[in-house]
């Protein structure tokens, strides 16, 4: 049996200590409370091991970033040939393995997009998307979804639909309408000739995911071409392969006008985020090509995993994997609901996105802890902690989901019985 303890010594206490003293105090607590208090150390596949050697099983990967799981051999190994040759690109020259990324990726994004621009993070692909929408139609207004999460800088958050997020650093960006999302109606009646853009998520993922009707995206697309705003879909959870589909938007016939991309794209390995759109819209990035940059976005590093993490998808055929466990554990839950319906109120989703959502979001707490317990990692999601989200890696094997799903079964049971002790 491999030991997986470090060859030295690690002072958990110490790495403790750091985080309460450097970097979030409140953040320290909050996984002590949950019961994550190791450090870890390796990683691989869909497993985690801490210094002390303890292996995890992790159903969160990284917030849907591991889509390959950790480490995946190809993205690591170009990564790896990337690093020796040039890890951060002059900016003068011109590029090959960006191009190639860029390339790539044009082959397979929805409708006519095919210009991109590579950024870090998924913030920062929204930033750029409303940005891009301001400057193609000259109009400020914004409509989004309320409940919606498109990222923490200071424009995403002003698109993002939670006020406990939002409230503390008001006065938000100017221009923004939210309305109920799934909702064709409420959204028809917010977009007007002044609106430059509407912004979703297919399927909102902090949100609690929330899986709209099958016609709210064509008649948000409708109402867009209508009165010329733009569609800009959030696809930084729900894309490459993680609902069952590359993208999600497929899924309901729609292709937007500029989509936002992060997360799994950078393979697990790297920070990679990218907004793109078609070239009629990009035209106006083109006319000054400096509008909008960044120093490090887009870098060699980043764009060699990339690269790299498309073709493993495409390879592996990750969204029929995603597709076909997806459906088999979503029929696991609904039998898990109908076991305790005292405790869990609704199961959801698509592909390996997937929303318990319990009766009281102490339960949740509870159902999370006792995963800590068995050594399987999960969360809420970050706008509706009434929701513990079942987002493994892509890559997750039926024996491992089912040793998942076994451990949250074992956990609502335990909550269960504590919530009924509680009760008499």
């Amino acid at each position: 049996m491999t030991d997986h303890r470090p060859s030295r010594e690690v002072d958990v206490e110490r790495v403790l200590a750091a985080y309460r003293d450097h970097i979030n105090a409140g953040l320290a607590s909050l996984c002590k409370f949950m019961g994550f208090e190791a450090v870890e150390w390796k990683a691989e596949g869909c497993k985690i091991w801490d210094t002390e050697g303890r292996e995890y099983l992790d159903l969160l990967a990284g917030f849907g970033t591991l889509a390959l799981g950790h480490r995946p051999p190809a993205v690591v190994a170009a990564v790896k040939e990337q690093l020796d040759r040039m890890p951060l690109a002059s900016r003068v020259l011109f590029d090959e393995t960006v191009a190639d990324l860029a390339a790539e990726l044009a082959e397979i994004l929805p409708g006519e997009i095919a210009k991109m621009f590579f950024c870090h993070s998924g913030t920062e692909a929204v930033e750029g998307a409303l940005k891009l929408a301001r400057l193609y139609t000259g109009r400020r207004k914004i409509v989004a979804a309320e409940d919606g999460f498109h990222g923490k800088t200071l424009g995403s958050l002003s698109a993002s639909g939670r006020e406990v997020y939002k409230q503390p650093f008001a006065p938000m960006v100017p221009g923004f309408t939210h309305v109920p999302f799934g909702d064709a109606d409420a959204l028809a009646g917010a977009v007007d000739e002044e609106t430059a853009a509407v912004i979703l998520e297919p399927i909102q993922g902090e949100g609690g995911v929330i899986i709209p009707p099958d016609d709210y995206l064509p008649a948000a697309r409708e109402v867009c071409d209508r009165t010329g705003a733009l569609l800009i879909l959030d696809e930084v959870q729900t894309g490459l392969g993680r609902t069952g589909s590359m993208f999600a938007c497929t899924e309901a016939g729609v292709a937007p006008d500029i989509i936002c991309l992060a997360k799994a794209l950078g393979g697990g390995v790297m920070p990679l985020g990218a907004f793109a759109g078609t070239p009629k819209i990009w035209a106006v990035m083109e006319e000054n090509p400096l509008l909008h940059s960044s120093t490090l976005g887009g870098n060699p590093l980043a764009c060699a995993a990339g690269l790299a993490t498309i073709r493993e998808m495409k390879r592996l055929d990750l969204p029929l994997c995603a597709r076909q466990l997806g459906e088999k554990a979503l029929a696991s839950l609904r039998d898990l609901q109908s076991a305790h319906p005292d405790v869990i109120s609704e199961v959801r989703g698509r592909g390996l996105l997937l929303g318990v959502q319990f009766t009281h979001a102490d339960i949740a707490g509870l159902v999370i802890g006792g995963l800590a317990q068995r050594r399987v990692i999960a969360a809420y999601t970050l706008n509706n902690p009434l929701v513990v989200r079942i987002e493994p890696p892509l890559v997750i094997t039926e024996d491992e989901l089912e040793q998942g799903l076994g451990a949250l079964r074992e956990a609502v049971e335990q909550a269960a019985e504590l919530v009924s002790s509680l009760e008499e």
